[in-house]
């Protein structure tokens, strides 16, 4: 039986908790929120770090190192065992169909991913076996953890960052991993929402975008897909048991649905029914 099969043998269970984060994974909110995240396991915890958001670049084995690095200097009381999946471009001896590149996946308590192209992300593991072992080990219980570009690439509808921000190119959506669709979440997850890069003269806010331009951006969705925001060096905690989320960070979350508008401090709940646009729009209402 090959490692999809096998694993889609075990219990289903609810699926495992979500830590979408906006920025900052390897500073003192980081910290905060994958000590969040583990709270519940028992030692040693094994996390399997995803190389394929940075997988184009000549130094993507070291983005991961340094993620595994952190982890396991800051955390110690987890005595956190890392792992790296290398599954960086289809067709090459990394290729995220391979099982041997695939393999920590099923072994990992915690899978993560973080800063790179969300878009590049989205075409090298669409379809893939790496792909497919995430998603089972997460519904099986598995945590998750998703930084930056990586938290925009499983959205249903994502933000293609550098291919506006960098190149110009026409406002647009590109179709994400959707992560959360089939529980019902239709969702465009935009990081670095308060980003201020640009400083006086450039709006570098909704992840680059911009306040004008994101308005735009956000008219372009269907009306049934909700925004959700996360300011720099803060996490949304989606515990999926409990049907809750929770506010961790130095900011806040901002959902958007259908001209409604949500904004949830750190430390913070808010019931996950929120991130689906009518149970927003009716919670507005009430």
């Amino acid at each position: 039986m090959d490692q999809a099969g096998a694993l889609s043998g075990r219990e289903i269970v609810s699926p495992g908790t979500l830590a979408l984060i906006g920025s900052g994974e390897t500073s003192r909110s980081g910290r905060q929120a994958f000590a969040a995240l583990f709270a519940s396991l028992s030692p040693p915890v094994h996390v399997a770090i995803l190389e394929t958001p940075a997988g184009f670049q000549p130094n993507a084995a070291l983005v991961a190192r340094k993620l595994g690095d952190f982890l396991r200097e800051h955390l110690p009381e987890y005595r956190t065992d890392v792992r790296f999946v290398p599954a960086r471009r289809r067709g090459s001896v990394y290729d995220p169909d391979a099982p041997l590149v695939a393999e920590p996946l099923a072994w990992a308590d915690c899978i993560v991913a973080g800063p790179g192209s969300p878009t590049y992300m989205i075409r090298q593991l669409a379809g893939t076996l790496t792909w497919q072992l995430i998603v089972t080990r997460w519904r099986t219980g598995a945590r998750l953890a998703f930084a930056s570009a990586a938290a925009i690439a499983v959205s249903r509808f994502a933000l293609p960052v550098y291919e506006i921000y960098k190149a110009g190119a026409d406002l647009h959506w590109s179709e994400g991993l959707d992560l959360l669709g089939p529980l019902g979440y239709q969702l465009a997850i935009v990081p670095h929402w308060n980003n201020r890069e640009g400083g006086e003269e450039l709006d570098t806010s909704r992840c680059f975008m911009g306040q004008e331009r994101f308005a735009a951006l956000w008219r372009l969705l269907p009306p049934e897909v909700a925004v959700l925001g996360l300011d720099e060096h803060t996490t949304c905690l989606l515990d999926f048991a409990s049907g809750s989320a929770r506010v961790l960070g130095v900011g806040s979350v901002t959902i958007l649905a259908q001209g409604t508008e949500r904004r949830i401090e750190r430390g913070q709940s808010f019931p996950l029914a929120w991130l689906k646009t009518e149970s927003l729009i009716r919670s507005a209402d009430s």
